[in-house]
């Protein structure tokens, strides 16, 4: 009877080994090798392979590895049979760890990134076949790890002794484990990464631990996508994270700022998405209130769902961009409100105006929520480190709903000044003589069920600004 199709897991996390139907007669035999759609229903993980390798093997015992790549592999036997040894080469607690299967047609294993692969032929004629999702080039060999076949550590019992197998003099002579870099993992992309969100997003993964690399836009400008397509191995990446966006408001009014907040926040995303989608690595994307028009009720909070209405060009450009971001297979929306961080923002301003006696005119009629980089990177990261569901999510701080001229009283309060001294004024009047603005939301109040049902409940806004505040005071 040929075996069910199923997948087991290892001692090593993320290692899966695979019973594969196999039906034949008189004739020979059949197998669906790889069938994405039964396959990731029983459990393997989406990992988008786009090359095929076959090593054929004329004499038993021909031994390779142990070699672990920068892509995750799918391994299985065309013909004759193999005894696998795998060794995780991965930084962190299972380094070292070592699982052995012995494959037949029958039977594939997933191998992760950084897992080293190796095998012994059992039979004469064996072909050994394996699926990767990245292609083989000369850059990627500087990601390669190697352990030596007969290393005493992990001390793999080959049916054929090392010294009567056929090895290649390269494999003979890899290090040992204690010799061995542990291989981390796959870097984030981070883009924006010199603007508030995109610093505190550097300062939250170095904090981890976690790879990424920092793009700035003199490294890549989103709205130049000619100049950075080419530019990196997209299917290296763990995820990219675009925090950067044409954010002149009352700017992109105008005739070039409409130009170059269309360039940056709807061509560019989409050329983005399009890598991102060809490497099958996630992407999240950060929009904004302003695709809203904030015409709902007082009150009430807009649900991830709700209909996009965009009043301006900065929203009308971000609204184009989420289209594109969803046309992403592995995509995260992460809607937000308000941005406060390190640099220029709504209360340093408050606060330089407090301590130099100025009393501001604040508008009073716009509600929502601030959204403190922290939380905002925070969630962004809880996302990805928790392969949490694929889709839109509302990010801001947790709290009432509050305005402009409310927050800026809260500033003045804290520094000891009165917030007498803060006017409240009409959206109407506070731009009645301005040349070019842009129409803002009356309702900025997002629903925040979904990201604190995903695990992240943001800081309430009084208490993130108090943090924030008793930092920079």
């Amino acid at each position: 009877m040929p075996k069910d199709l199923a997948v087991y897991t290892t001692e090593i996390p993320g290692l899966l080994v695979i019973d594969i139907p196999q039906h034949g007669d008189n004739r020979g035999w059949f197998k669906e090798n790889w069938q994405r759609e039964k396959m990731l229903a029983a459990g393997l993980p989406d990992f988008g392979p786009v090359q095929n390798n076959i090593s054929f093997n004329a004499s038993v015992g021909t031994t390779r590895g142990i070699h672990a790549e920068p892509w995750d592999k799918y391994v299985s036997v065309a013909t004759g049979r193999i005894f696998g040894a795998w060794v995780d080469l991965r930084a962190g607690e299972s380094f070292g760890k070592t699982v052995t299967v012995e494959l037949g047609p029958d039977t594939a294993v997933f191998v992760p990134r950084g897992v080293g692969n190796s095998f012994q032929t059992l039979e004469d004629n064996t072909a050994y076949t394996y699926l990767v999702n990245d292609h083989w080039s000369v850059d990627a060999q500087s990601e390669y790890s190697f352990l030596n076949l007969a290393d005493e550590t992990v001390a793999i019992d080959w049916p054929i002794a090392l010294k009567d197998a056929e090895l290649s003099e390269k494999d003979k002579n890899h290090p040992r484990l204690a010799q061995v870099e542990p291989l981390a993992p796959a870097p984030f992309l981070v883009v924006g990464a010199k603007g508030q969100l995109g610093r505190e997003l550097v300062k939250q993964l170095e904090a981890r631990g976690t790879p990424y690399l920092a793009a700035g836009r003199d490294e890549l400008d989103l709205a130049d996508p000619d100049s950075w397509v080419q530019a990196y191995r997209w299917r290296s990446l763990r995820g990219i994270i675009n925090a950067a966006a044409y954010t002149a408001v009352d700017q992109a009014e105008t005739a070039q700022g409409r130009a170059d907040a269309w360039a940056a926040n709807a061509t560019g995303v989409a050329a983005l998405a399009r890598v991102a989608d060809q490497a099958g690595v996630p992407l999240v994307h950060v929009s904004t209130d302003y695709v809203f028009d904030g015409s709902l009720p007082l009150g009430q909070e807009y649900a991830v769902d709700a209909p996009l209405a965009p009043l301006g060009v900065y929203g009308q450009s971000k609204a184009a961009g989420e289209m594109a971001a969803r046309s992403v297979a592995r995509h995260y929306i992460v809607r937000t409100s308000w941005v406060m961080g390190d640099g220029k923002n709504f209360i340093e301003i408050m606060k330089s105006l407090a301590e130099r006696g100025i009393d501001p005119t604040v508008v009073a009629d716009q509600h929502g929520r601030p959204t403190f980089t922290r939380d905002l990177a925070g969630a962004i990261v809880h996302l990805l480190e928790n392969q949490c569901d694929y889709g839109t999510y509302h990010v801001s701080n947790t709290g009432d709903v509050v305005t402009w001229a409310e927050i800026a009283q809260a500033v003045f309060e804290a520094g000891g000044h009165s917030a007498d001294r803060v006017s409240p004024v009409s959206t109407a009047d506070y731009f009645a003589k301005a040349e070019v603005f842009a129409p803002r939301p009356t309702n900025s109040a997002m629903d925040l069920s979904k990201i604190i049902e995903a695990g992240f409940t943001p800081r309430n806004h009084r208490e993130a600004l108090a943090d924030y505040l008793g930092k920079s005071i």
